[in-house]
């Protein structure tokens, strides 16, 4: 799913809120997020995941192609742990359609 995939769900569950509006509201909010991991905030949406920032430390790596050591720079990356609920969700889902077998929802099979 892409940001412009939600701003369309956004608008069609809500008729009353514009497209531009529903784009500001993703916006919004993924900028928000964004500028609280950058702040060094751990974000929480409860029954979703959270997400956090994680630090590496600087190292010696290696070219694969030449095999030279490179010096590798100390890293803040992103990270996101799932929530108990999404992660029921998801495992719920793959297997329905494992015992399903044809991969596809149970109602559309019918």
């Amino acid at each position: 799913m892409t940001r412009s995939d939600l701003v369309e769900i956004l608008s069609a569950r809500f008729p009353q809120l514009a497209h531009r509006d529903a784009e500001l509201s993703v916006k919004t909010i993924l900028d928000a997020l964004a500028q609280a991991l950058d702040d060094g905030h751990r974000v929480e949406i409860r029954g979703f995941g959270s997400f956090s920032v994680s630090h590496r430390s600087a190292r010696i790596g290696r070219n694969p192609r030449s095999g030279e050591q490179v010096a590798v720079p100390e890293k803040r990356i992103p990270h996101f742990k799932p929530g108990k609920t999404l992660r029921e969700l998801v495992d719920f889902q793959t297997d329905e359609r494992k015992a399903n077998k044809s991969g596809m929802p149970k109602h559309a099979v019918e």
